[in-house]
């Protein structure tokens, strides 16, 4: 296998410039570098896996994390070299897909190689190359087919147990990874007919564990990026899951996906959807059954995308409150966000403005400061301009943090919107909430009083109230503002 050996020190600290996106660099003192270990990333209670750090006690165990140690390379490696121009027969990954994969680089991690976890150098200082980034390009750019037969495969091998060594014997034996890497080559190699001619996915998963039988057979497991490495090797216990695999027919796998999958979807399921499948001795009742399960996934989908927002925006705001925050994490935090949906950059640039805001008033205003608010307001054009030019001539910091509170009123309630337009049909949103609490605040309070009362009559007559998270200081502004 492909593998870094030695220490891998860092000597320089790269930092995009938001005017032209070109990088200043820091050179690292030796003295200063250090180690840092996956656990700290994530407390005590997350667990080691592979060279990430898991927790799952996400809020409300909405979500799992975890977190990888990398260091960022901005140019695509050599050992890689010949992936972008080698030949494909069928044209994917199309030539902008290799372009956006390539500038993209790679990350080098820390995890040793299997074989060298007990030594004790090697064990602590191994690192590797990591494709991940390239892999998001690529799987964003599979058809829905090729995303669902991976999501499939995935549940397969997990349930059937074959990431796991049967004797406990710490032999190595198939993982997540190994079953990406079979579906890159088959997205590669197979003609995009293949995929979606007489559309089966029992077919189509049927075949793809059939190849995957023989190259553990042959234990030849080909990386999709790193010419001649092998991600197999004779110490893989694969080969009682290669005899197993081989015996995977069309007819088997229909009956797994029923009684494995498509079953225990049904028990997330109303009863009335779930009973549909204690009947399935035709085709066209089994259909019915999935298409009514199918149906109520995607109304109930909408819910949890909800509750994930929610999980969102406490992450943000916990991010932005307990990390040091600087002009170099906005940038980071807010490309990130903005790949997952635009609509946070308006929600971290608001926590951001009150963070500066609440700098300035404990401890005034400073150039690193400066730094964070140009980042954070020269990506939006919500009164850009005229924050920065108050910053360079304001003197009164009393004024100048009403000015940032407002800014980020109008950002919040932007916010609200466009979460308005998407979960209105579902819960409902109200939009000026933070408009009530900033009116509270400097001491508007006819006007809190009457952006609260619409509020809370919004929630009182709204005609579908499940889900919605009544914030309860707007409940205390409108006790408070009716005592005044």
């Amino acid at each position: 296998m492909q593998r870094l050996q030695a220490c891998l020190p860092i000597r320089y600290l790269l930092t995009q410039r938001t005017e032209d996106g070109k990088y200043n660099y820091i050179e690292y003192d030796w003295k200063d570098m250090h180690f840092i270990s996956k656990g700290a990333l994530m407390g005590d209670e997350s667990k080691i896996h592979g060279p990430a750090a898991l927790n799952d006690r996400s809020h409300a165990k909405l979500l799992s994390l975890d977190a990888v140690t990398c260091v960022r390379c901005l140019s695509w490696p050599s050992q890689a070299a010949d992936w972008p121009t080698r030949h494909r027969n069928y044209g994917w990954p199309d030539s902008a897909t290799l372009d956006r994969v390539v500038s993209n680089g790679c990350d080098v991690v820390f995890v040793a190689h299997r074989q060298c976890k007990q030594h004790e150098a090697m064990g602590t200082f191994q690192h590797r190359l990591s494709f991940s980034r390239a892999e998001i390009v690529l799987i964003n750019s599979w058809m829905p087919v090729q995303q669902i037969t991976y999501h499939l495969l995935r549940v397969y091998i997990k349930t059937e147990r074959l990431t796991e060594s049967a004797d406990n014997s710490g032999a190595g034996t198939l993982s997540n990874y190994h079953i990406k890497t079979l579906m890159l080559w088959a997205c590669e190699l197979k003609r995009r007919s293949w995929w979606t001619e007489n559309l089966n996915f029992v077919r189509i998963c049927a075949e793809l564990l059939q190849t995957l039988s023989v190259w553990l057979t042959d234990t030849r497991y080909p990386h999709y990026f790193v010419n001649n490495c092998n991600l197999l090797d004779h110490s893989f216990n694969v080969g009682s899951v290669a005899k197993k695999l081989i015996s995977v027919d069309e007819d088997y796998l229909s009956s797994w996906l029923v009684n494995n999958y498509i079953r225990q979807c049904a028990q997330l399921c109303p009863l009335q959807i779930s009973r549909l499948l204690d009947d399935v001795t035709t085709s066209a009742k089994l259909e019915n059954a999935v298409s009514e399960i199918v149906r109520w996934r995607l109304d109930s989908s909408l819910i949890d995308l909800n509750f994930t927002v929610y999980f969102a925006e406490g992450y943000i705001l916990s991010g932005v409150s307990l990390r040091s925050l600087t002009a170099r994490s906005c940038v980071r935090d807010m490309n990130e966000l903005t790949k997952i949906d635009k609509r946070f950059a308006f929600y971290f640039s608001a926590v951001a403005l009150l963070h500066v805001a609440r700098m300035i008033s404990k401890n005034g205003f400073s150039d690193k400061l400066m730094n964070i608010l140009s980042t954070v307001v020269g990506r939006d054009s919500i009164c850009c301009h005229s924050i920065l030019s108050r910053c360079k001539t304001e003197r009164n910091t009393s004024e100048l943090v009403e000015f940032l509170q407002k800014s980020a009123v109008t950002h919040l309630t932007k916010y609200r919107q466009l979460r308005a337009q998407e979960f209105g049909s579902l819960i409902t949103v109200v939009t000026s909430d933070f408009e009530a609490l900033y009116a509270y605040k400097r001491g508007a309070y006819q006007q809190c009083l009457r952006l609260s009362t619409q509020i809370v009559h919004t929630l009182l007559y709204a005609a579908c109230l499940h889900g919605v998270l009544v914030v309860r200081s707007l409940f205390s502004c409108l006790m408070m503002t009716l005592s005044h």
